[in-house]
């Protein structure tokens, strides 16, 4: 088959996830002519396999810890079962609606889609299925995929990654999570909620390591209340599939016997074949190598999303497609503090972050300050029944630095966190903001009143 040309654009973006689409919506906001090459769905693992459908089945795991702990509340209420065919009918609607608006934002706004698998073939082309594409500017955005352990494979029945866990057709009666980051402790949490008996295997020493050391210690004590086994400090040593499941050998010898094993260690880059290396792209173990401008070593190509080495979030490949787009387009746009990405993790209890750990934050500035307000002061989450803390980090005398959360629903309050840290507030700045009573964003207040040396319902 000989190879055909296929019209040029201003920018021709490899990948439709978070970080493509993000790029090609606000280039063609500001007049750009832009093509969006995607092999699968646009949307992306986030919209398909990632954070939309893992927080549409936590909700339904919030509804059913709801109906089983009603009577706590005056409510009789108890939880018959869980049939999963109708939880996947719920995510799948979600997941659907979200969809069908996309490609709607994509067409209105005039970006030409292009369905099949390219492949980067020099700076400034991009070929499809025998069709070259001419883009003054290339985007990689070519996302990542669940990684797994040397030697142990998925098989997608008794080892499987999140993808599969998200299409089960059945509750499992065990399972053993190998990994206790945010991938992990969402289903451990999710999976407890529905009634299998989880256990978490986590080589580091705590659960979420990447969080403040008060955090992972405030989850632990939540997830063993909830009879959530975990094993940290615990490297994987081997799985052996049998007739009825998996068996689990730890360090140490141990034996874990159950239904299946979820592999959730992460995701790699997914740039291999693509052709990036071989046009001089600058790459570190599968990832590509940008610029703080999100340029690759190759100029007029660019880089965004879980591909770029740093935290694999999509709000973050959002900002950086905007990011991109806006570079292109001239406007010169503020380099992204990678740092005040804000972090969630959904499980329950959640645990939202923004800015520096208190470890981090010594390391840099030497002296700081903390402190952490118990949400038994904060009269919504006593309501809620829920447990946990706000915690502050602030460089010694100066601006927040850090702000750490943990507890039902604390994802919400993240908004006013990442404006309290981004704009380099000092504690007396938001003391003087008025929190609406009764709320939980109340307590990140009572924090910042407490910090700045006027405490109200505090607690020592």
């Amino acid at each position: 088959m000989t190879d055909t040309v296929g019209t040029s654009y201003d920018i021709v973006v490899l990948g439709g996830g978070s970080g493509g689409y993000a790029t090609a919506l606000r280039a063609a906001g500001l007049g750009l002519n832009v093509a969006l090459v995607e092999k699968d769905k646009v949307g992306g693992t986030c919209l398909h396999r990632g954070c939309i459908p893992t927080k549409a089945i936590l909700h339904a795991a919030e509804v059913a810890d709801s109906a089983r702990e009603g009577e706590q509340f005056g409510v009789k209420s108890s939880v018959e079962g869980v049939d999963m065919g109708g939880v996947n009918k719920y995510k799948d609607g979600v997941v659907d609606r979200l969809f069908k608006g996309l490609v709607g934002q994509l067409k209105h706004r005039g970006i030409t889609v292009i369905e099949g698998e390219g492949r980067l073939t020099s700076p400034t082309t991009v070929a499809v299925n025998g069709t070259t594409y001419t883009g003054k500017n290339i985007v990689l955005a070519s996302g990542s995929y669940s990684k797994s352990l040397p030697g142990l494979e998925l098989d997608g029945d008794r080892v499987i990654a999140s993808e599969h866990a998200l299409t089960l057709d059945r509750v499992p009666e065990s399972a053993v999570v190998l990994g206790g980051g945010v991938i992990g402790v969402e289903f451990a949490s999710a999976w407890t909620s529905f009634g299998t008996k989880v256990t978490i295997v986590e080589a580091l020493p705590n659960l979420v390591p990447s969080e403040d050391a008060d955090a992972s210690k405030t989850l632990e004590r939540a997830f063993r209340k909830r009879k959530i086994a975990f094993k940290t400090g615990t490297p994987f040593e081997s799985a052996e599939t049998t007739d009825s499941g998996v068996k689990v050998t730890v360090k140490g010898g141990e034996v874990i016997d159950a239904e299946l094993l979820l592999v959730a260690v992460g995701r790699g880059p997914n740039t291999a074949g693509l052709g990036y290396e071989e046009v001089g792209v600058a790459m570190d173990r599968g990832f590509v190598t940008t610029d703080e401008r999100l340029r690759t070593s190759v100029p007029g190509v660019y880089a965004v999303g879980d591909i770029v080495p740093g935290l694999q979030l999509a709000h973050r490949g959002f900002q950086q497609g905007i990011f991109v787009a806006e570079q292109i387009a001239g406007l010169n746009p503020a380099v992204i503090d990678e740092t005040g990405i804000p972090r969630v993790t959904y499980c329950e209890p959640e645990v939202a972050s923004v800015g520096l750990t208190e470890a981090q934050a010594k390391e840099k500035y030497g002296e700081v300050e903390t402190l952490n307000y118990n949400l038994g002061g904060n009269g919504k989450s006593q309501i809620l029944k829920t447990a946990g803390f706000v915690k502050l980090v602030r460089e010694k005398d100066g601006p927040v630095v850090g702000v750490h959360m943990v507890g039902s629903r604390v994802g919400e309050l993240i908004g006013e966190a990442q404006l309290i840290y981004n704009w380099e507030a000092f504690p007396a700045d938001v003391a003087q903001l008025v929190h609406m009573h009764p709320t939980q964003n109340e307590a990140l207040g009572e924090a910042h009143l407490a910090l700045a040396g006027k405490p109200l319902h505090f607690h020592d």
